[in-house]
């Protein structure tokens, strides 16, 4: 029982992205959601003076409410504030969502720019 309460303490303890598998590609701090997978080729990266922009795009069998749900809670704990129904900003950057498909056949796509 001891084992126990201590392995759920340490759980609620650890930072979220050490829970996360990976990263949006082109990014290390925008987690990726676990059902979703990267799609090649999709990231395109560009480092400017006003900051990054990042473009990539991931697949899965996901629903928008499910992504939606995801992001709105895991955003947060990194700092992310709600900037519309799929937009997020923090410290000068804009981070959008957008999907195409179906739900259960969905393309999330994120755009990180700077504001």
């Amino acid at each position: 029982m001891r084992l126990r309460r201590i392995a759920l303490l340490l759980l609620l303890l650890m930072p979220l992205p050490a829970l996360a598998d990976s990263f949006v590609a082109g990014t290390e701090d925008v987690p990726l959601m676990p059902q979703l997978q990267p799609v090649d080729g999709s990231a395109l990266t560009f480092d400017k003076p006003q900051g990054r922009i990042v473009e990539a795009q991931a697949s899965g069998k996901v629903t928008r409410a499910g992504v939606h749900a995801f992001y709105a809670e895991t955003l947060p704990q990194l700092g992310w504030k709600p900037a519309g129904a799929e937009a997020w900003q923090r410290e000068g950057e804009t981070l959008r969502l957008d999907f195409h498909g179906a739900d259960g056949a969905l393309t999330v796509g994120f755009t990180l720019s700077p504001r």
